[in-house]
């Protein structure tokens, strides 16, 4: 098949896979790797999870032990969750807990450090770019317990019928010089608990934990369901174990049950299959303000067609010595998906560490032959060095061959840290290729944002994977989405109602299952009427529905922080992408410090109650953590309601696509998928249109 002019740019770039195959760190208390300092120890963590309304509220709260004679401070360290804004960091102080507010991050650093010397309790949460979050407790006294709680939210959107949420634990063990300075006391000593509750407004009809089968899981109604892990469940033979109120009355005399921090928690539900295609709004204003924050979800019908073809392959691997223990999994993964291409395909190997270099001599013809032949040379490789991304796209990217689509399969565990590593060099080299590109992210230290913005200048998509996920369903999933076809240049305009302040700007493209979310700001109050236009096939698409905008109330106060931590993280986009912006800088900082949220320059911290307002601090954090826990209260109270809006004037036609009913095993390891790739890439280069 021969591709035109027009069309030779439109190529696939299929990024996949920064893999964890072995865990080589957790979250956990942070201890001088040289036994400088003796470690301390996590007695307790309960953790609570409310899943409603298209987001997730993770409450986490744990209980630190110091065993020693001396006082000393504890750090605990844990991976990002993907898309979260920190509400909340609280440590109990004189029995009492106190909750922190968000300051400047280098003004919070000096006021933590002021009270540590002073002797006064204090706690200090900051922000380590994509990597971790970290919170600072000073002092854990001598022979005493200390307990902390932290609150996150995160957008918990619907892909193609399944939900999936991830408690992160798992460190991908990339960055050396804080491993080898650090170690990670990752272990709970005495009780952990993990709640999830589910309340959605569609019905439900599975919730599935591929890595925990121990956990129970409940039905309460067809759109409410509830997940229990209790490390003491069956601890004690012949007793039942309930899961812990956030560890309030805990009996000395219960049995104690360990619990490592060192897999992620992943949980799936699945919603009933010929769910329609529909518009839902969930919108809140305070009382006696004129203006009210919506979330706007979408999810289309399934119009869009299935599309397949064949391509040429490159696959690119990461060689670099963070792969040791690795390669032997790389190798049978790359010798299973080899063994999938067909008669007529052709791929090349790439390799890089410090430098990149091909294995293959140009492209190879698939035939039984040269697939032993490579799969025996990738099986005999070794790692070392650094990790040149870089230099490994820019290898794989010539030459091409403009008659032929073109998939490139990037295999990597680690962060860009020899050669090129400034994000817009990467950018700009997407850019002279016109290449579209798709990310598999596996494990929790890759640099996400930067495999993010690769992914939204080429129009492609990002999957997130864990360890811990079912990866076959993963694969289907997302094979779904590049053997149909798209939405192109997708817009979504609201008439009738005043808005602003829309997040995202665009939505581009749009692939099968996939929600669009659209959050901003509205004034006054009826009926809205809001098109969604796109191009499909090369045709132009066009769906309108009508609906009610809400004069005020409204139960869901964190979709304030929710819409402010999306738009800085488009700001944190613009920085990363284009350098360093001082108006960009500031605007996150002020959004940070109006909405109380953790950033890259900003953090939390607490105080003595007393010293908030000796340091001039207003409690704005705490009052508002008041109002969300006590709608989120009320909202406890009622049984979940759908919040669709389109009923009487549907957007779209027909039923949202889904995966069907059935379950599925999780055994695949990391790399088990990688034969799947050449069905999910198939139909790429129909994509554009």
């Amino acid at each position: 098949m021969t591709l035109t002019g027009r069309t030779f740019g439109h190529w696939l770039l299929g990024l996949a896979l920064v893999m964890s195959a072995k865990i080589v760190a957790a979250a956990g208390l942070m201890t001088p790797a040289d036994g400088s300092e003796p470690p301390l120890s996590i007695r307790e963590q309960h953790v609570t999870v409310d899943v409603e309304d298209g987001y997730a509220v993770t409450e986490v709260e744990q209980v630190f032990h110091n065993p020693h004679d001396r006082d000393f401070e504890a750090w605990y360290s844990f991976p990002v969750p993907r898309q979260a804004a920190v509400a909340e960091f609280t440590v109990w102080i004189d029995g009492k807990p106190v909750t922190g507010e968000v300051l400047e991050k280098q003004k919070a650093r000096e006021v933590y450090e002021q009270e540590k010397a002073a002797g006064r309790d204090a706690g200090l949460m900051e922000k380590d770019d994509y990597r971790t979050f970290d919170v600072l407790v000073n002092p854990v006294r001598a022979g005493q317990d200390t307990r902390v709680r932290l609150v996150y939210l995160q957008p918990a959107f619907v892909d193609t019928g399944i939900g999936r949420y991830v408690y992160p634990l798992e460190e991908g063990g990339v960055d050396e010089e804080r491993l080898s300075f650090w170690t990670a006391n990752d272990k709970v000593e005495q009780h952990f608990t993990f709640t999830m509750n589910l309340r959605t407004g569609y019905p439900v009809e599975a919730v599935r934990l591929p890595k925990h089968p121990q956990a129970q899981v409940k039905q309460l109604g067809p759109q409410q369901w509830q997940v229990t892990l209790d490390s003491r469940a069956g601890a004690a033979e012949g007793t039942e174990e309930s899961v812990a109120p956030a560890g309030e009355g805990e009996d000395p005399a219960a049995p104690k049950a360990a619990f490592r921090l060192d897999q992620d928690v992943v949980v799936y539900w699945r919603h009933a299959a010929d769910l329609p295609g529909s518009v839902d709004l969930v919108a809140y204003r305070a009382a006696g303000a004129s203006r009210g924050t919506f979330m706007l979800s979408l999810t289309p019908g399934d119009d869009l067609q299935p599309i397949t073809t064949g391509s040429d392959w490159v696959f690119v691997l990461d060689i670099s010595g963070s792969m040791h223990g690795k390669l032997a999994t790389l190798a049978e993964g790359v010798s299973q998906a080899l063994g999938k291409l067909r008669p007529g395909d052709r791929f090349r190997i790439v390799l890089f560490d410090d430098h990149a270099s091909e294995l293959t001599n140009g492209y190879v013809v698939v035939n039984p032959e040269n697939v032993r032949h490579y799969v025996k040379r990738v099986q005999a490789l070794g790692p070392q060095g650094g990790t040149n991304l870089f230099d490994g796209l820019k290898l794989a990217l010539r030459p091409l061959d403009a008659d032929r689509p073109t998939g490139i399969v990037l295999v990597t565990d680690g962060v860009a840290n020899v050669g090129v590593t400034d994000q817009k060099k990467f950018l700009d080299l997407l850019e002279t290729h016109d290449v579209r590109l798709f990310t598999f992210v596996m494990g929790n230290s890759a640099n996400r944002p930067m495999l993010t913005a690769l992914t939204d200048a080429s129009k492609g998509f990002a999957v997130n994977v864990s360890n811990s996920d079912d990866i076959v369903g993963q694969i289907l999933l997302a094979t779904s989405k590049v053997t149909h076809q798209a939405m192109n240049n997708v817009k979504v305009e609201i008439d009738g109602v005043k808005t602003a302040d829309m997040i995202p700007e665009r939505f581009g493209t749009v692939y099968r299952g996939r929600q669009m979310v659209l959050m901003g700001h509205y004034w006054g109050q009826g009926p809205a009427d809001v098109t969604l236009t796109a191009e499909v096939g090369g045709e132009k698409r066009r769906y309108k529905t009508r609906f009610e905008f809400p004069a005020s109330g409204g139960d869901n106060p964190e979709l304030e922080r929710l819409w402010a931590y999306a738009t800085i993280e488009g700001m944190q986009r613009e920085i990363n992408n284009f350098g360093d912006n001082a108006d960009l800088r500031n605007g996150i900082v002020d959004l940070g410090l109006e909405y109380g949220l953790v950033t890259n320059y900003t953090s939390m911290v607490v105080l003595r109650e007393e010293m908030f307002q000796q340091y001039g601090i207003d409690r704005d954090n705490a009052k508002r953590r008041d109002i969300e826990r006590l709608a989120k209260a009320q909202r406890e109270q009622a049984a979940p309601v759908s919040n669709r809006v389109d009923g009487s004037q549907p957007m779209f036609k027909g039923h949202r696509p889904s995966t069907g009913g059935g379950g599925g095993g999780g055994a695949f390891g990391p790399l088990a998928w990688l034969p799947f790739l050449i069905l999910l890439l198939g139909g790429w280069w129909r994509q554009r249109r």
